[in-house]
């Protein structure tokens, strides 16, 4: 992990023709606080992906409309930047090269708020931009001036998504296509192979078993590993390259010992995956199995161990297929490389851009002439540069978010923590700049609550609340991914109980450590992060003067009940009984953990805001919640974006609700007396 010094200031080298010119960082620091939108508007320059001839870069724009287009970087004259497609009503969004000629993309829309968003497709198009694009996975609706090429489409409908490009020099792709049962509920996927210039597409498992969610194929783009769930078992089949029927290699449970996650087929004997090493393993690994001959058992064999996190990330892969390196997660993003000629460049652009991570992607990576370089702190949204390896120099490209001015921006630090009961608990802490005594602070609570919260980079809320003077603190309590499977078992059936308590464990810790004015803490958080906002206020009012929750579950009961929830119904039966409780045999401990069934316990100030088309956590649970508390309790604000559903991608939506809670907090927490 790398502690965030600020970026020099550097010469905007990339224009276009609406022309927006792309900056990296600036250091100078301001005396005002930056504005709330700073934090949460969209990226200015994204998902930079580098040519398989590492001569040419794809990424996202702003045109003068605002809108996101396509364009095109020449690394050897990024002057002739162009923009090959752009929309007047949709947004370029995750475009990716399907050879050195062709690209993939799909379309989102910026301006509508998530309730409203209708599907991406999926694209084709040069990359000198001459004709048209074609359409390949259609839309859920059409923007009026989306064209095509005039030939009768192919299209695929919209149950269709990329799975991946192949990168074997032809203009194929992996296509995704997902069943889904009466009720809408994902039952089974396939995969196609689809010609982006013809549209032409043929099944490549045909005779795969039934219930598959996951594929992983060899460098041929065939698919030769498969998981599959169904009730509340999972399953990994498994295909050599002679033989036209699948293999079971090993079953497990959903929700418990589960099965080797497939990621990627090199030969008949090796197949990289994530799994955990029974039986006394707890982090999960990267592992490569050997299926073994007819009869034999698998072999598995660990390659890549993160000792305290489970194994997160992916492989990178020459043209041929084979493993240059390893993407990884602990507390930050890394990089561990087998080719001798990256490691060697990862050393020198690291010894360059010492206070930053960073991460290399090559194109033609056989012969390598030109190095993308994605870097980023816990102070620097994502910047890119081109490391030219005959120079050794590097030369920036554009930054993310211009506007960041990293020396105004928090550092982040990761510690693990000693629970009541013992356990170790990882937490990520940023302090306001020159910040020496206790502060008022910001308990941020993660969504899931059974996925990973936090990582070290710079992320917008965390970032806004240092902005305004507030420590956060964001404690990856018991059930919380990513850290091991005892931490995640541990949360089991702890929804309000030893979840919570870890909660305010990590309040005690930021208090005791003199980062906390223990009279000023407040604790916020969305979907679960808003149920234990609640749950927090109910059983810990002596540490959390206020409250912010928004998308937060009130009601255990409601989840098993409510009838246009999204969660499917897999879920309810054979995951939520395990996980949170068993409806009837766990019915009184739902009930003594329902903020709903104990809101007349909270009276202190509570900020609550829902989606109105929130399908995950439907708005009644807000609606009931607040009706619940206001008749004990007048200091409930209450704010509905109706067009929104599990959170809010509209800027103006972002930005009222921060504001809303900058004010909040101001009165609340920083200013009370």
């Amino acid at each position: 992990m790398k502690q965030g010094d600020s970026w020099k200031s550097w010469t905007c080298i990339v224009r276009w023709a609406a022309g927006a010119a792309w900056c990296l960082g600036i250091g100078a620091s301001a005396t005002a606080a930056p504005p709330v939108s700073d934090f949460f508007k969209p990226d200015a320059f994204s998902q930079v992906r580098i040519a398989p001839s590492g001569k040419l870069l794809a990424t996202t724009m702003p045109a003068s409309n605002g809108r996101l287009a396509l364009a095109i970087v020449d690394i050897a004259d990024p002057g002739k930047t162009r923009v090959i497609v752009g929309y007047s009503n949709a947004d370029v969004w995750g475009a990716e090269w399907v050879n050195d000629e062709r690209l993939v993309y799909r379309l989102y829309d910026e301006q509508q708020p998530l309730g409203l968003q209708r599907g991406v497709g999926l694209f084709a198009i040069d990359a000198a931009g001459k004709e048209p694009p074609r359409e390949i996975v259609q839309l859920s609706y059409r923007p009026s001036d989306i064209t095509g090429t005039n030939i009768v489409s192919r299209a695929l409908t919209p149950n269709h998504e990329l799975f991946s490009v192949l990168r074997d020099g032809s203009a194929d792709v992996l296509i995704e296509r997902s069943t889904y049962d009466s009720v809408g509920e994902p039952t089974n996927t396939a995969l196609l192979r689809v010609d982006t210039r013809t549209g032409s597409a043929r099944s490549v498992t045909a005779g795969a078993p039934e219930h598959v969610y996951g594929w992983a194929v060899d460098r041929n783009g065939e698919p030769r590993a498969a998981w599959a769930r169904f009730q509340d078992k999972v399953t990994l089949y498994w295909k050599p390259s002679d033989r036209t029927t699948w293999a079971r290699l090993d079953e497990g449970e959903a929700y418990g010992r589960g099965v080797p996650t497939p990621l990627y087929v090199e030969s008949d004997r090796r197949i990289y995956a994530r799994a955990r090493m029974a039986p006394e393993g707890d982090v999960g690994s990267l592992v490569v199995v050997d299926p073994g001959a007819d009869g034999a058992d698998p072999k598995v064999e660990p390659l890549l161990t993160t000792p305290g996190f489970d194994f997160r990330g992916g492989l990178v892969l020459d043209r041929a297929g084979k493993v240059l390196g390893i993407r990884y997660l602990t507390e930050a993003r890394g990089t561990h490389w087998f080719d001798p000629r990256l490691k060697k460049i990862q050393e020198q652009v690291d010894k360059m851009l010492p206070s930053t991570n960073n991460l290399l992607s090559c194109g033609d990576c056989e012969n390598i002439e030109n190095v993308l370089v994605a870097s980023s702190s816990d102070r620097l949204p994502y910047g890119y540069r081109v490391f030219r390896v005959a120079k050794g120099t590097l030369e920036p490209i554009g930054s993310s978010r211009p506007w960041i001015k990293p020396a105004e921006m928090a550092a982040t630090d990761f510690v693990r923590i000693t629970t009541r009961d013992g356990l170790s608990m990882p937490v990520y802490v940023t302090r306001p700049n020159a910040q020496k005594t206790p502060a008022a602070t910001v308990v941020l609570v993660h969504g899931g609550p059974w996925v990973r919260g936090a990582e070290w980079a710079w992320r917008g809320e965390a970032q806004f609340l240092a902005s305004r003077g507030y420590v956060v603190v964001e404690p990856e309590f018991r059930g919380s991914t990513g850290y091991g499977n005892r931490w995640y078992r541990a949360g089991w059936k702890q929804w309000g109980l030893a979840m919570q308590d870890d909660i305010a464990d990590a309040a005690l810790w930021a208090i005791k450590q003199g980062y906390a004015d223990k009279g000023r803490v407040a604790i916020a958080g969305a979907s679960y992060g808003g149920y234990a906002t609640l749950m927090g206020l109910i059983r810990n009012p002596e540490i959390f003067r206020c409250g912010v929750e928004w998308v937060g579950v009130t009601d255990i009961e409601l989840m098993y009940s409510i009838s246009w929830s999204d969660s499917s119904d897999q879920y309810q039966r054979f995951g939520m009984p395990v996980l949170i409780g068993d409806r009837v045999k766990d019915a009184a401990q739902l009930a003594a953990t329902s903020p709903i069934k104990l809101a007349a316990k909270i009276d202190q100030p509570l900020l609550m805001a829902y989606g109105g088309l929130d399908r995950r956590v439907p708005i009644d649970h807000g609606t009931q919640m607040r009706d619940a508390v206001q008749k004990t309790n007048k200091a409930i604000e209450w704010k509905v974006y109706n067009n929104e559903g599990h959170g809010w991608v509209l800027p103006a939506n972002n930005d009222d609700f921060w504001t809303r809670v900058e004010s909040f907090l101001d009165r609340n927490l920083k200013s009370a007396p």
